[in-house]
């Protein structure tokens, strides 16, 4: 499974600067990556290359396709969704085989970024607390502020029921979440 690390990411990152959509000042794609980066690191030091590369990858070239193109309601997200999970193996795996990554490898980063065996798969729930974790600290609060107050409950309840037990007690100890949304990461089984 060895490959080239320091080239994978890089890989992403070339791909990633191509976004049109700015987030202070830079692609937003590439931001939400380094940003996954630097939560991975502090989260799961001893993270494998796989785990830390689908990080990084979690949404390669998202902007390429649109929410937008798919229809209203939750059906139309949760379609639109999966279509960027495939989409995001492909392109990651695809970049990992440039990388030297060897086939095991760029199936198993597939699996992560399909969200395949969640709860049941250590690597997989790792990435999914990462996604939380960075969702939580650097885009929760400006999508709040773009929510109806009634919704924001329900939002902050699918978030913790995303999370390992370990994630979301980590996730109470390091942000000052209000009742009842602190409640809702307690209460989760």
């Amino acid at each position: 499974m060895s490959g080239d690390l320091t080239k994978a990411l890089a890989l992403i990152d070339q791909a990633n600067e191509a976004d049109p959509n700015i987030d202070e000042g830079r692609p937003e794609a590439r931001l939400y990556g380094e940003r996954m980066t630097s939560e991975v690191d502090r989260l799961f030091p001893d993270a494998s290359d796989v785990l830390k590369i689908a990080c990084r990858g979690q949404h390669v070239e998202r902007w390429k396709l649109p929410r937008k193109d798919f229809p209203e309601g939750r059906a139309g997200y949760y379609a639109w969704r999966k279509e960027q999970g495939r989409r995001h193996g492909e392109r990651v795996a695809g970049i990992m085989a440039e990388a030297g990554y060897d086939a095991t490898a760029q199936t198993r980063v597939g699996v992560l970024l399909r969200k395949e065996g969640i709860k049941q798969d250590a690597e997989v729930q790792a990435l999914e607390d990462v996604i939380c974790f960075v969702f939580l600290k650097w885009y929760f609060s400006p999508f709040a502020d773009s929510q109806k107050p009634e919704a924001l409950p329900r939002i902050v309840e699918r978030t913790a029921a995303k999370m390992s037990a370990e994630g979301r007690a980590r996730a109470l100890q390091e942000f000052d979440l209000p009742e009842p949304f602190a409640g809702m990461f307690r209460d989760q089984e």
